[in-house]
């Protein structure tokens, strides 16, 4: 009785723990395998920052994809985005050959798209294949059956910012092995991966070209060098050559011997294996005293003249150079040989060079040099040489022959070799003085790279540089310290409105000279572009020391200024950051750090400066936060294009339309098209949103066209980076090419401030532009100062104010400016428009000052008004 009450009790709580050791055996595998797992995909992501090439990577995945699923059957097709081929680059299957095997009369290409892998490639989806859906596909018509069957056929695509451009694949031949949601999404997570690597080896690959192109040009400029310098040891060559026939002419050498001295003379010069001299003596004889030939050791004998090649450069009395093909024409001709067939021996001759030697005035005999083989091609420049050489030796002839004569010539050979030196030696000198020259050049524009043109500080660039060493310095040495001030002037604008822009160019200039007084010799005053400017302390002992440095700099730039003969007081917002508070400071941060202390001391009231802490940086990451949205923003085409249309006043005619970017925030609601631009710039995607509205404006315009009229101008507002050097701008003129737009009724406008700036690489810019049909116009009108005569020669049709110019028609001095913008304009016969007009009162001001076209809220709806397409 008892026996059995014991085991009664026992047995639910064996039960129990029974139940409970299996279900820990279930979660120690369900935790082992995710151990398995995440090192496998942690051994996946370190391959793909490892590996140099696709074959690698795609052995080394699959080794690491069979640790988590069944992958013994694997492979990895490619689609070439530019010819839209598919290929394997990857293939591993344990029960099927490879398809070139398997189907050898079929390309593998089409083979491909035929099957499961082409349906996802076409699809660009992941699909989980069973027999049930392989048939369902089949029967369809969606796909043909390839290889054996398979229990389970698992294809991921691979997507490079949303294109698919291939396949990864895994199967499965043994119902054991099934796949499911897990390994669907590893299969995606390598996806990613491949996508990643190869867009990496194609940044790769551009980079090597990039290097190619520039050892190219390096190659060139050393090849220029080389030629100059051979061109410099041909001079003396000839210089020491014209000596020796000189000296030749003047030694007492005897008559056997004067001649081959001479042939050896002439051979430092050009190759001369089969030369001869001939000569016409007093009986009208043609004879040899020279004669050294591949085709015969005898000497000719002296014969009469007759109708030979010789007798043809006496005749014509002009050195010749012919070729075995002009020879031959003129034999066929009759010009030669054909009064003494006997004596043409031009047969095996390649080329020939006669040259007559003029002996007391007269063609007393000939120099002739010819070859039989192409091993040395003569060139025209060889025929110069021998035609200047030719007269040396004939002097050195008659030198022989009247020793009178002789010495007559040889001062006249020595004056010609001293006048020829002393011009080599003034041509080095001023060698020498053009490479000093353009040494000088290349240090100024260095120079000129790294500093302000205005207020010779030193740029952003410079800056950039500078604060990024002082960042490796920190990281060697951990307590130094170092800190940045950003300062912002108060009143510029105003000082630019009121005074003029030469003005404002002295307030700045002034504005340097004060605060390079209030920093040290060792610290970095750089000028960030318009009123801004950044102080790089460097060295600090406290964070005191960069305060007290800011206190001195709003003393010194509250003193009065003295402009246009008036007092005008400005002053400065100081933003500080200091480079301790944080581990992961980048140059980027730190600045952006000292700019958002800045914007707040100018939302404190101005003339004070902020120190960046910990609510700063919540700001600032809040504006890295916006700048993330933007990229996503762009790159999902998630902006708004509307329309603002340009009017005729009187008519009320549309006769262009702008486009306008919006961007609807989730959180701080619609961004408009200036602060868009602004964005852009700050996060260096200016580039990006141009052709973000341009892709847009072309895939609208034949629509616009039936919306508004065939002719209508589209008006473009692009930055002046496209034009910055010959790559952005081939890509532009590209980009043109290949829209759809109609290059008469496209006109692109440039910032008349960036015109002045870097009006070189405007006008090289304009005129690639302009080529190709596209009309051109300045907008920003009235605030960069640019010149007439600047604006004479340049390809512009139109020019467009600047969008603050509306607002500030005030007074008679503002209305007079503006009445003179348009004289201009109608001076120099260009279309000139207003813009930001938004109340009836500033058209009539407008039409009153001689402007008829136009654009504002005033006068024009947003596009958006209309029916979208």
């Amino acid at each position: 009785m008892d026996t059995n009450l014991s085991l009664s009790t026992t047995s639910p709580r064996v039960e129990h723990l029974q139940k409970r050791i299996a279900r820990l055996k279930r979660l120690a595998k369900k935790y082992k395998r995710s151990e398995i797992i995440q090192n496998a995909l942690l051994g996946i992501s370190n391959i793909a920052t490892q590996v140099t090439s696709l074959d690698d990577f795609y052995r080394r995945v699959h080794l690491h994809l069979q640790q988590l699923i069944p992958a013994e059957n694997f492979f990895i097709a490619s689609r070439d985005l530019k010819t839209g081929l598919t290929s394997l680059p990857f293939f591993a299957d344990q029960q099927d050959s490879h398809p070139t095997e398997l189907y050898p009369d079929q390309e593998i290409s089409a083979l491909l798209n035929s099957g499961l892998t082409g349906y996802v490639l076409r699809n660009g989806e992941p699909l989980l294949c069973d027999d049930n859906k392989f048939n369902e596909l089949i029967a369809s018509g969606d796909i043909k059956s390839l290889g054996s069957p398979s229990h389970q056929w698992l294809g991921v695509p691979i997507k490079n910012q949303d294109v698919v451009s291939g396949v990864l694949v895994v199967q499965s031949y043994n119902e054991a092995n099934t796949y499911g949601d897990l390994e669907l999404e590893l299969m995606g997570f390598i996806c990613h991966h491949i996508s990643g690597v190869m867009e990496r080896l194609e940044h790769h690959e551009q980079l090597e070209q990039a290097i190619i192109e520039r050892t190219k040009e390096l190659s060139q400029a050393y090849d220029k060098v080389s030629i100059e310098v051979q061109e410099r040891v041909k001079a003396e060559k000839l210089q020491k050559t014209l000596f020796e026939i000189a000296d030749l002419s003047a030694s007492n050498v005897p008559q056997q011997h004067f001649y081959s001295r001479l042939h050896a003379i002439l051979s430092q010069l050009i190759p001369a294996h089969n030369c001869f001299i001939s000569l016409i003596d007093d009986n009208n004889m043609l004879s040899f005293p020279f004669y050294v030939s591949q085709m015969a050791a005898e000497y000719p004998a002296s014969r009469p003249m007759q109708d030979g090649l010789t007798e043809y450069i006496l005749r014509h009395k002009q050195p010749r150079l012919l070729s075995a093909k002009d020879i031959a024409n003129m034999v066929t001709m009759g010009d030669i040989y054909s009064k003494s067939p006997e004596l043409n021996k031009t047969q095996r001759m390649h080329q020939w060079i006669g040259i007559p030697l003029l002996i007391n005035g007269d063609v007393a005999g000939a120099l002739t040099i010819y070859s039989l083989d192409d091993e040395h091609i003569y060139q025209v420049k060889d025929l110069e040489l021998l035609t200047f050489v030719s007269q040396h030796i004939a002097n050195a002839i008659e030198r022989k022959q009247a020793v009178e004569s002789l010495k007559k010539s040889y001062e006249l050979l020595e004056d010609k070799v001293i006048e020829r030196t002393r011009a080599l030696a003034e041509l080095n000198s001023n060698l020498q003085q053009e490479i000093q020259q353009r040494r000088k050049i290349e240090d100024q524009l260095v120079h000129d790279a790294q500093h302000d043109g205005l207020t010779g500080l030193p740029n952003r660039s410079f800056l950039m540089e500078r604060l990024s060493q002082a960042l490796k310095h920190l990281r060697r040495h951990g307590l130094d310290q170092f800190a940045l001030l950003f300062i912002d002037l108060d009143r510029f604008k105003l000082i630019n409105d009121s005074f003029g822009h030469l003005e404002g160019d002295r307030f700045l200039i002034e504005t340097a000279l004060r605060l390079k007084s209030c920093v040290r010799e060792n610290d970095t005053l750089a000028r960030m572009g318009g009123d801004e400017f950044v102080i790089l302390l460097d060295s600090i002992s406290s964070t005191q020391d960069a305060v007290d440095v800011s206190e001195r700099i709003l003393q010194s730039l509250s003193m009065p200024y003295h402009l246009a003969n008036q007092e005008f007081i400005s002053g400065a917002s100081i933003g500080i950051a200091f480079s301790g508070r944080n581990k992961l400071v980048t140059s980027e941060s730190i600045l952006r750090d000292a700019d958002a202390a800045m914007y707040q001391a100018k939302a404190n009231g101005k003339g004070c400066y902020v120190i960046f802490d910990d609510h700063l940086s919540a700001q600032s990451k809040e504006q890295h936060e916006l700048e993330i949205d933007f990229k996503q923003a762009l790159e999902q085409q998630q902006f708004d294009i509307h329309y603002v249309e340009v009017v005729d006043f009187t008519s009320g005619e549309i006769i262009a339309i702008e486009p306008q970017v919006e961007w609807q925030h989730p959180g701080q609601g619609i961004i408009e098209h200036a602060k868009m631009k602004r964005l852009a710039a700050q996060y260096q995607l200016t580039l990006n949103l141009d052709g973000y509205i341009f892709t847009h404006l072309s895939n609208q315009y034949h629509w616009l066209k039936q919306q508004y009229h065939k002719d209508v101008t589209l008006h473009l507002s692009i930055s002046s980076q496209h034009i910055k050097n010959k790559f952005v701008l081939r890509n532009l003129k590209n980009t043109i090419k290949k829209s759809n737009i109609e290059y008469k009724h496209l006109m692109l406008f440039f910032n008349e401030k960036c015109l002045v700036q870097d009006t070189e690489n405007h006008i090289n810019g304009f005129d690639v532009i302009s080529q190709l049909g596209v009309q051109i116009g300045i907008d920003g009108y009235g605030t960069g100062y640019s010149s007439l005569s600047c604006l004479s020669f340049l390809p512009i049709k139109a020019l467009k104010l600047d969008i603050d110019i509306s607002k500030h028609l005030l007074n008679d001095k503002q209305l007079q400016l503006v009445k003179a913008y348009q004289l201009i304009a109608q001076t120099l016969n260009f279309d000139m428009y207003a813009t930001t007009v938004d109340t009836q009162q500033q058209v009539r001001q407008f039409l009153e000052l001689g402007y008829v076209r136009g654009q504002g809220r005033a006068i024009s709806k947003l596009f958006n008004e209309k029916k979208t397409p």
